[in-house]
């Protein structure tokens, strides 16, 4: 073979490849799996088909989601290490189980600290002064923050009665999921009991303990009007879920990628943030519906359950070191 035949014979192999090259790298598909403590039926799993769908459909089909919800895989308090280390790409997990690394987000759970629907809106903002920080510090436990979902204001659940106020509380056990709501309820008289989200049905049933604690939407997606029959509307703490995905897996993403995750993050976080208050509306109707009494402290109630929480500032600041203060600081600003 001559020369030219040569050099044509490896410049037409060379332009067989390149198109080969191309379609291999634009052809890289990602899959995530996300784990979820709630039922999908509940509007954080809903939340999380709404990020399925959109990821899905910008990327035209690159990237795949599976959720597995129900802790079918982990449950609540598990995620965090889960997806640090890996073991998942991503995971729900309710941001106060970060607590034990990053103590500053309980200023979330601190009493009656955002119980405004404006309040809570400014404070989880994406980069805002008081949400900022706490994703940051989430960063270094390897996992990053790709969205918050909002699961509305606390109430308490009981059996005959109203928790009116504090005296409620004295000697009887309180289902709680944080430490900094544990601090609170100790504070207020009664006898904080950690318990998992997905297990709370059970306790309530089995009596494990005398009030719960959670969000309304929860009681509506768990049926809890099968194990209490009354509400306590004291939206006394905001209670949020934080959407992560493993940090090491996130860099070795093509940027292409990290680009339409982060694009469908946003979609999805506007999608849930705005549809709380309906959200809320609907879940106390439902709850109603099924034979629960919804109690709404007075302004007196009110007073006596903040009268009974100047403790729990007191400890969150001496446990959260710098960042605790810097948040806190900013959560006051915005009262402003």
């Amino acid at each position: 073979m001559t020369f030219a035949r040569l050099a044509l014979a490896g410049a037409t192999a060379l332009a067989l490849s390149l198109p080969l090259v191309a379609t291999s790298a634009f052809a890289q598909k990602t899959t995530l799996r996300v784990t979820l403590q709630l039922p999908l039926k509940a509007h954080l799993g809903q939340n999380l088909l709404v990020f399925k769908d959109e990821v899905e459909k910008i990327s035209g089909g690159d990237i795949a989601v599976e959720i597995y919800d129900s802790a079918q895989l982990y449950k609540d308090n598990e995620v965090p290490q889960a997806v640090g280390s890996g073991a998942i790409e991503m995971g729900v997990a309710s941001l106060t189980r970060y607590v034990g690394d990053v103590p500053a987000v309980d200023i979330f759970y601190t009493p009656f600290t955002f119980n405004s629907e404006e309040l809570v809106h400014k404070a989880t903002a994406p980069g805002s002064p008081v949400r900022q920080p706490l994703d940051d510090a989430i960063l270094k436990t390897g996992s990053r923050v790709l969205w918050w979902q909002a699961y509305g204001g606390c109430v308490l659940l009981s059996k005959g009665a109203p928790i009116a106020t504090p005296a409620d509380l004295k000697d009887k056990k309180v289902r709680v999921f944080g430490k900094t709501l544990g601090r609170w309820i100790k504070a207020a008289g009664g006898a904080p009991t950690l318990i998992s989200g997905s297990e709370q049905y059970l306790a309530y049933q089995r009596g494990t303990v005398d009030i719960g604690m959670t969000g309304i939407s929860g009681v509506k997606s768990r049926r809890l009007w099968e194990v209490m029959d009354t509400i306590t509307a004291t939206n006394n703490a905001d209670i949020e879920f934080i959407v992560v995905i493993n940090e090491k897996f996130w860099q070795g993403l093509p940027e292409q990628h990290r680009e339409w995750i982060r694009q469908a993050a946003l979609f999805a976080e506007k999608d849930v943030r705005d549809a709380m208050s309906e959200i809320e509306r609907a879940a106390f109707a439902e709850a109603t519906r099924n034979g629960m009494t919804v109690y709404n402290p007075t302004p007196e109630d009110l007073e006596a359950w903040k009268a009974a929480a100047q403790p729990v500032f007191d400890d969150y600041l001496a446990g959260s070191g710098d960042l605790g203060k810097q948040v806190y600081d900013a959560a006051l600003a915005l009262h402003q």
